[in-house]
């Protein structure tokens, strides 16, 4: 089974999250895509993050309908940060068949050199780099010189509309009483309003 391993905070999760992972499942031809909402975000260490359980129900209220979409609670339900080589060496181990396709943004790519263990990342799924409209791809030849040859082969890129929509605009327009009707999937705007969530500062926020 070729598997996307779709990882973030998904704080909360928006349409341009679901069209990224689409766009991946069309174009790599992937039979599912995994959403894998991080525990503790190694470069989001000192940041308020909301609670797990309601990061996972608006997961859930998001990609329900799509049957090769699932939520994956791997990184919740271990202690510590959630770096991604850990991530793919126990689904390496725990799915041994499966075919990993780590799915990022063109623009994290160009940090990947800085993660931990990149060139293991590549050993254990092909990184799939999603381009949102006409933005420049960081220079492969950067990439190579750090991590090694390994990035010709093992990372591909995958076009999609210039989509420009963040967690971090949706949550300041909830707590401005702005409309985010279209931004986030009906469901997930439902269960904000229903719950109150980014009204204020540190509204669902876990501790």
């Amino acid at each position: 089974m070729r598997v996307g391993i779709f990882g973030g905070t998904f704080d909360p999760i928006h349409c341009g999250h679901l069209v990224l992972a689409e766009q991946c499942r069309e174009q790599c031809e992937l039979d599912e895509v995994w959403f894998v909402p991080a525990a503790l975000p190694p470069h989001k260490l000192n940041a308020s993050i909301t609670s797990a359980k309601t990061r996972c129900e608006m997961i859930e209220l998001a990609i329900a309908g799509n049957p090769a979409f699932r939520l994956s609670t791997i990184e919740l339900d271990r202690s510590g940060p959630s770096f991604t080589v850990t991530t793919l060496e126990q689904l390496h181990t725990d799915q041994a068949s499966h075919e990993l396709f780590l799915l990022i943004g063109a623009d994290s790519l160009k940090d990947l050199p800085l993660w931990r263990e990149p060139s293991r990342i590549l050993q254990l799924a092909t990184v799939v780099a999603v381009n949102r409209g006409d933005r420049p791809l960081p220079d492969r030849m950067e990439l190579r010189a750090v991590i090694g040859p390994e990035v010709d082969q093992r990372i591909v890129t995958v076009n999609m509309p210039g989509i420009d929509i963040s967690a971090t605009d949706i949550r300041g327009r909830v707590q401005a009483r702005r409309s985010i009707r279209y931004l986030v999937p009906r469901g997930v705007e439902m269960y904000l309003q229903e719950r109150g969530l980014f009204r204020t500062r540190d509204s669902g926020v876990s501790e």
